[in-house]
């Protein structure tokens, strides 16, 4: 989850809320790459999630990570909860997975630096405390209660807000973990274009990148159950945007959706102010409850942003939000994915040839069927399968547009980050379909050996 944003005086203009987004528009030989991974940690002996505090703990590899690798600490009323280097945080989800938000790269070679050696400097700490990672899009095995949550104001907020407007916000929160990747825009009419085609193809993300079919001990009947969760969490703020593939569409349409989803909360001097359910448009008018004749800055608007879970959403730039979390290996995928089907002109016509005749209900009836069937979903006549082997060919010949060498020049470009996908499509197997085969077959029934052979 986010970090509380800075900088920005008081809002005057209505106008400066769909400016703020507009600010972050770069000529193409500025974008950037940046990748975020969420992974849960556990106990080696007992299997069971880590606490804060303790020994063995999320505080502890925190506070390794910062004493033996150089990371700045961020506090929070006292409390280590993440930390800062080179344009990086680590950070915390609200049920203790801990996160890596990457610095903002040119290349997925350097993406997959990052990656690498973020994992060895948590593993090394996490060897020593007798602890592990294991990147799934949901906890296997793990109830609500095992899982403590977090001590940051804004989970304790959103905590207690959750059950007033859907089913599954709190396992959202604890048990579920996802790899991300913040792609950048040229202008108004290309983040509209490459919003479109993200929208439209996340499903193909959510079946690739399927990794969650396990759900308190057992079969849950879904590829991803992060993918099932997020279909009821809170459905003012999630989902596919319909208004997105209208005429008109641009950052003021997309301001004034995010004016209409309800606040979390405001952030001041260090403490996370109850704004539950409250209006930003009565905050743009001094009439806040929680904060009585204040107006809102620029950064409470970046906050508020930060609360809309669409499956892709804009903010200064824009960030895509369908794939589980996942083993090592595809950490990297995920970005070659996007970038291959995002930086490259013809591949972006290209991805919207794909999708640009179907409807919201075709769109909607993917992403449900994605979280079921992963690469055998079927929906409005679009064979998943068929649609992600054009999705990656696509972001093959991009990627190879782009010439990015990495490796001194050894590696020519970036293509290789797709193979794990690219396997997927060979044998019509995601991670889902494996974990499922193991299940059935070598481990018995016995859900306990995931943790054994599946952890970083």
């Amino acid at each position: 989850m986010s970090i509380p944003q800075s900088g920005g005086g008081p809002i005057t203009d209505p106008a400066q809320l769909a400016e703020y987004m507009a600010s972050g528009c770069k000529p193409k030989d500025t974008w950037r790459i940046g990748t975020e991974h969420e992974k849960f940690g556990f106990c080696v002996d007992t299997l069971k999630p880590l606490p804060y505090d303790g020994d063995r703990s999320i505080h502890a590899v925190l506070a390794g990570l910062r004493d033996r690798f150089g990371w700045t600490p961020v506090e929070e009323g006292g409390h280590l909860i993440g930390l800062e280097k080179g344009g990086a945080n680590v950070s915390l989800e609200p049920g203790g997975a801990l996160e890596l938000s990457g610095a903002q790269v040119e290349t997925i070679h350097q993406t997959c630096d990052e990656v690498n050696d973020h994992l060895r400097e948590v593993r090394s700490i996490a060897d020593e405390i007798g602890v592990k990672f294991i990147g799934l899009g949901a906890a296997p095995v793990w109830t609500h209660d095992q899982m403590p949550l977090m001590p940051k104001g804004r989970y304790k907020l959103m905590d207690a807000y959750m059950d007033k407007v859907g089913t599954m916000g709190k396992v959202m929160m604890r048990r579920t973990t996802t790899v991300q990747v913040n792609l950048d825009f040229a202008s108004e009419a290309d983040m509209v274009k490459k919003l479109r085609v993200a929208l439209s193809l996340q499903s193909v993300a959510t079946a690739l990148f399927a990794n969650s079919p396990f759900f308190e001990g057992k079969p849950n009947g879904h590829k991803s159950w992060r993918s099932r969760v997020w279909r009821d969490l809170d459905a003012s703020r999630t989902g596919i945007p319909a208004f997105a593939f209208e005429d008109g569409m641009g950052f003021e349409r997309w301001a004034d959706y995010a004016l209409d989803v309800p606040m979390y909360f405001v952030y001041r001097d260090g403490t996370y102010i109850d704004a539950l359910g409250m209006s930003f448009r009565d905050f743009m008018r001094g009439e806040l409850p929680a904060l009585p004749g204040e107006v809102p800055t620029l950064s409470d608007w970046a906050d508020h942003l930060t609360t809309l879970f669409p499956e892709a959403r804009i903010k200064k730039y824009m960030e895509m939000r369908g794939a589980d979390g996942g083993p090592w290996r595809r950490l990297c995928a995920l970005p070659a994915f996007w970038v291959g089907l995002m930086y490259d002109e013809s591949a972006l016509d290209a991805a919207w040839d794909l999708a640009k005749n179907w409807d919201q209900e075709t769109r909607l009836a993917l992403r449900v069927a994605a979280s079921e069937d992963g690469l055998q979903a079927e929906a409005g006549g679009v064979k998943m399968h068929d649609l992600a082997r054009e999705c990656l060919a696509i972001a093959e010949a991009g990627l190879v547009a782009r010439g990015k060498a990495g490796a001194g020049g050894l590696v020519p470009d970036e293509t290789h980050f797709l193979n794990a996908l690219k396997e997927s499509v060979e044998t019509g197997k995601v991670p889902a379909d494996e974990l499922l085969d193991d299940y059935h077959g070598k481990w018995g029934g016995d859900l306990d050996r995931i943790y054994a052979e599946r952890s970083y």
